[in-house]
């Protein structure tokens, strides 16, 4: 009898611990499924830091290779500068060929000497003038006798055959044109009267004997 109560009661022990046994078993499966969730949380946590760690220090990420948005108007702001330069250096160079052209259409052309006989032909006119020194009408007459030869200097010189052709009357002027200097005064020209119709004479005779260049 003594002996069913003892194991009676090893029994009932035996199966309290067993009932308890697994009642912890399961507190500690259900603890330990708590602590490796957490666990794996924290893992998948620190793994995204540092993935958007490392795209932030290599300039990757979601928008990397999208443009600054902040500097678009800034380069926009430089373009249209730009552009508003080089249309008014246009604007000006276009404006300066207008002037220059202007300029040159209105311009009127220097004439180049006459052609030697119409030079001496105007010069021949004078041969039956003439003036008395001292009696104030010598001022026009030498004057324009001077402009003459000195048109048909310019001329002899430009001509197709050359100054060695017409050598002797351009002697002549010159040697009257560097004694009379830059002076054109009448007293001046009235002092010089024989110099100046002596050279006028001498080239109608010159002249005279060279009629392919006069007639």
């Amino acid at each position: 009898m003594l002996f069913r109560e003892t194991a009676g009661a090893n029994a009932g022990r035996a199966v309290a611990g067993g009932a308890g046994a697994r009642a912890v078993g399961r507190g500690r499966t259900f603890r330990s499924a708590r602590t490796g969730l957490r666990a794996g949380v924290l893992v998948a946590v620190a793994a995204a830091a540092l993935v958007s760690c490392t795209q932030a220090s290599s300039g990757g990420g979601p928008g990397a290779d999208v443009p600054d948005a902040a500097a678009e108007p800034a380069v926009d702001r430089t373009r249209g500068a730009e552009d508003a330069e080089n249309a008014e250096d246009a604007e000006d160079a276009d404006r300066a060929e207008r002037e220059a052209s202007a300029r040159e259409d209105t311009a009127v052309p220097s004439p180049g000497p006459a052609r030697v006989r119409d030079a001496f032909a105007t010069l021949q006119a004078t041969l039956d003038d003439t003036c008395t020194p001292g009696a104030g009408d010598c001022a026009y007459f030498l004057g324009r006798v001077t402009q003459e030869l000195t048109g048909l200097d310019a001329s002899m010189r430009a001509d197709g055959k050359g100054p060695g052709h017409f050598e002797k009357p351009l002697t002549d002027m010159k040697a009257l044109f560097d004694t009379l200097g830059e002076d054109r005064s009448e007293a001046h020209l009235e002092k010089h009267f024989s110099a100046i119709v002596g050279t006028r004479d001498g080239i109608n005779t010159w002249m005279q004997d060279h009629p392919d260049d006069y007639r």
